[in-house]
């Protein structure tokens, strides 16, 4: 029989350790023996022991760009690897595990989250000019109830936007987002685009602040569901309920006039028109809100336009998803869709992933696609997400990885992924309905459930939490909002 040692040395493999994060760099060496019996939490005692470091820092392991999941040794037996060969590990931060922060209460739904800090692209995009001070840090919703509010990390109300008479929305807010330190856009089902004045009133991180109207956009015949923003270019995408893509300018002197069919002085009575406070609003400065027009708007879905946003690097390019189930590739110069990337099923949200080249996008069938945008792809879908139970509302790229990935769902959660922990397609040999045949698999890597249900039975199909809307920032953390007429905050990330 042979001897343990004997035994212990035929378990071992070779591994050469390396890394992209200067920060991690650990001396070179040779390759390094370890037990085939080993998993990631023992490799990443492994790595920290070489790196002397104080305080451990959990790691994730990748093997040819995936993440490892198992011991070494099922991972040399399931890819046919011999133990006597040299296995390279890149080893990379791992994600934290989400913990919650704080919640933030509404009277009605939440349709839309978003987060001014220092890092965020708002303050980016001002550099200088405008800084966001720590502490300051400021969340932005949109609700049902027609009002945006600001709001700071403790949970107090900084400002809230007027009422309907006073140049507020005139209905439900859908979307949000945060232009500039002093400067928001909101879109609604009240078919307009309103540019607001945010004005706090000192340096004191609770001072009271203000919401002031400045411009109203004109030119959607239905609800605006989705806006993407481009504050250097001055520039706005917005997706509507008419089917079609707007794209405005953010500067009243270059925007064209409004269509004067659709101001509030031309509507025609309704029904329900005793029911509604006087259209064509006045501000609090008696002078009305100017309104504009689009630059133009784009036309080629055929069915309802859920979401858009802007090329991360080039904004001269858009894209937008809708019901007829396509993504489009649009040329913002010429307003023309020069791409179209067909699925399986409806699309409601789609965000951009610039390093991979490749659009996340959320769908009815309760799957995120990674989507090739180019026609001669040779496959539409690179990546499946499967974990949710109901329709993928919203997606927010993480501010740290390139393969870090929040989505929320009607279901009732928020699913944090690392897009690199791909698996084979279906995962267990059974096909999933709605995944694209060929594509590769992802599990979320962690869950976040509505906190007022945490405990309880799911509820069917997310009845009465479903998310619609979620923001993820380096320092803030990931913020969601949806039915439950809440905001949650969670701090979340790579370990530092």
């Amino acid at each position: 029989m042979a001897s343990p040692e004997l035994l212990v040395a035929q378990s071992q493999v070779r591994l050469q350790f390396t890394t992209r994060d200067s920060t991690l760099s650990i001396p070179e060496t040779g390759p390094i023996l370890a037990p085939t019996s080993f998993r990631r939490p023992a490799l990443s005692a492994l790595v920290n022991n070489l790196l002397e470091s104080e305080k451990p820092i959990p790691l994730e392991f990748l093997i040819n760009g995936s993440v490892l999941r198992t011991t070494l040794d099922d991972y040399l037996t399931s890819h046919g690897i011999s133990s006597e060969s040299t296995l390279s590990l890149e080893y990379v931060r791992a994600f934290i595990p989400p913990s919650f922060v704080a919640s933030y209460e509404h009277d009605d739904w939440v349709s839309s989250v978003d987060v001014l800090s220092s890092s965020s692209l708002a303050a980016t995009w001002s550099g200088d000019s405008n800084p966001v001070l720590p502490g300051h840090e400021r969340i932005l919703s949109g609700s049902y109830d027609t009002r945006l509010r600001i709001w700071d990390t403790s949970s107090n109300i900084l400002a809230t936007s007027p009422s309907i008479s006073n140049g507020g929305h005139e209905s439900f807010v859908k979307a949000a987002k945060f232009l500039s330190p002093t400067q928001i856009a909101s879109s609604g089902r009240d078919r307009t685009i309103r540019l607001w004045k945010y004005t706090q009133d000192s340096d004191s991180p609770e001072s009271p602040s203000s919401l002031t109207p400045q411009l109203t956009l004109y030119g959607h015949r239905a609800s605006i569901d989705s806006l993407a923003i481009h504050t250097p270019s001055k520039r706005i995408l917005s997706a509507s309920a008419d089917g079609t893509i707007g794209l405005w300018s953010t500067s009243k002197s270059s925007s064209p006039e409004a269509p004067s069919s659709l101001l509030p002085s031309s509507r025609k009575p309704s029904s329900s028109s005793s029911k509604r406070r006087k259209p064509n609003p006045t501000p609090h400065n008696n002078t009305p809100t100017p309104t504009r027009g689009p630059l133009s708007l784009l036309k080629s879905h055929t069915d309802v336009a859920t979401s858009c946003t802007f090329d991360f690097h080039d904004p001269t390019v858009g894209y937008s998803t809708s019901w007829d189930h396509t993504l489009r590739t649009w040329d913002l110069t010429t307003s023309v869709s020069v791409s179209s990337r067909t699925s399986s099923s409806a699309l409601l949200c789609v965000a951009h992933l610039p390093t991979l080249s490749l659009l996340a996008a959320g769908a009815a069938t309760r799957f995120v696609t990674l989507i090739d945008p180019r026609e001669g792809a040779a496959r539409v879908a690179a990546l499946t997400l499967r974990g949710h139970g109901n329709s993928v509302s919203c997606l927010a790229r993480s501010p740290e990885s390139e393969y870090g990935l929040v989505s929320g769902s009607h279901d009732g959660t928020v699913k944090i992924w690392d897009l690199r922990a791909a698996g084979g397609g279906g995962g267990s040999g059974v096909a999933d309905e709605g995944v694209d045949e060929g594509a590769r698999v992802v599990r979320p890597v962690y869950s976040i459930s509505r906190r007022g249900w945490e405990g309880k039975k799911d509820p069917v199909g997310g009845e009465g939490v479903k998310v619609f809307g979620v923001c993820w920032d380096k320092g803030v953390g990931i913020v969601s909002c949806g039915e439950d007429r809440c905001v949650q905050a969670h701090a979340a990330g790579q370990r530092q």
